[in-house]
């Protein structure tokens, strides 16, 4: 397959009939049975309140399918994500849609931004204007924000192989074909398991890269778990925990991502049961805009199948080298610094902040962008320009 490397203006322009139909379908829910349980003297024993237990609760969907249909409006995010300049282009033979969102400073560090799964670009929504347009002469970016292929606008995908590396080759095309001889790579979520593959795969043009989690696990070999620190046990209860009763969704997505595929594709409020699950802790508006997102692009399934391409990818076996940042957010998966040194070579920054969440960019702004800033500025010496 050929590419046409040829970079075009998009913009989001919902058909009437989809919202129609996405409508319908909203006032046709069946919905599940569930336990009634009594949670008046449960005590809370993870992260998630008891009437989780059993997963999504009926009354959580509800509520929110309420709003969707009654308050939710969704001309109003489609207007100010086209309030920004977006694009598609073609990459190894997939549409990528993106954002770029160029800063007035001259010396703004060129800086790709990786979102996660259930999100998608709204993720970095809110960190736009005080990236690229920060008070006080802080550190600005030119912003690449793309939706990684078989999420929302850059899917559905249609071949194998769409994985993290696969993503990380496309992303440096990208910033090459944008004409950016050096820039950062930031990512959270599935996005940290991109970006450090950014600066894998591209090290001569990758000044650094950031990320919220740096997903480094114990291998299997016993030595590894010699002489723990009793926060370092601790870590490996919790991560224990999160795999036997929260870790579903990911088993699933890696395993048999088609299964449940054809329920997202058909059920409105089951696309939003799915991302619920890990985006709770959000705003409802920001829950319902990537679900509304993920419904209209039909793109629960390509999504799914990144887990699957990514399981069953390859894994390289030396560490990545570029200069890493890690600022790790309060009730997030706190990673193992003997783990995470094992797999990155060149640990540069390390900070450990006392709130937040896994989606920091909706919870912990301030302190995700002041480590963002600090990060790049230590390590740009020379600063990307087009």
């Amino acid at each position: 397959m050929t590419n046409n490397t040829e970079i075009q203006p998009f913009r989001i322009d919902i058909p009437q009939a989809d919202l129609d139909d996405l409508r319908d379908r909203l006032t046709r829910t069946r919905w599940a049975n569930e336990l009634e349980l009594d949670t008046t003297n449960a005590v809370q024993t993870g992260p998630l309140p008891p009437e989780w237990e059993y997963g999504v609760p009926l009354a959580y969907v509800q509520r929110l399918v309420e709003q969707w249909l009654t308050t939710y409006d969704w001309r109003k995010w489609e207007e100010r994500l086209n309030s920004y300049p977006q694009f598609v282009t073609e990459i190894d033979g997939q549409t990528i849609h993106f954002l770029h969102v160029r800063s007035a400073d001259p010396d703004a560090i060129p800086l790709i931004l990786t979102h996660g799964w259930p999100n998608t670009v709204l993720e970095y929504v809110d960190l736009i204007e005080p990236l690229t347009a920060p008070a006080n002469g802080e550190q600005a970016f030119h912003l690449v924000i793309p939706s990684i292929p078989g999420f929302g606008f850059s899917g559905p995908t249609h071949e194998k192989g769409w994985n993290r590396y696969r993503t990380a080759a496309a992303w440096a095309e990208l910033m090459r074909r944008l004409g950016y001889e050096r820039y950062g790579a930031h990512g959270n979520d599935g996005g940290s398991y991109v970006s450090p593959e950014v600066g894998r795969v591209d090290p001569e043009h990758v000044i650094g890269v950031h990320v919220t989690q740096l997903f480094s696990f114990p291998s299997g070999d016993p030595a590894e778990l010699e002489n723990l620190t009793e926060e370092e046990a601790g870590y490996l209860q919790f991560l224990q925990y999160f795999n036997d009763n929260l870790g579903a969704y990911a088993k699933l997505q890696e395993q048999s991502p088609q299964n449940v595929a054809h329920a997202l594709a058909d059920s409105p409020t089951g696309q939003l049961a799915w991302v619920a699950q890990l985006l709770s802790g959000c705003s409802d508006e920001h829950v319902l805009t990537n679900a509304t997102i993920y419904w209209l692009t039909n793109t629960g399934a390509s999504s799914a199948r990144f887990y699957f391409e990514d399981k069953h990818a390859e894994h390289p076996k030396e560490p990545t080298t570029a200069p890493t940042g890690l600022a790790s957010f309060a009730f997030d998966f706190r990673p193992l610094r003997r783990f995470a040194e094992r797999d990155h070579a060149n640990i540069v920054s390390w900070h450990e902040f006392d709130r937040g969440s896994h989606w920091a960019t909706q919870d912990a702004p301030d302190l995700l962008l002041q480590d963002l800033r600090d990060f790049f500025a230590s390590i740009s010496g020379d600063r990307g320009t087009r």
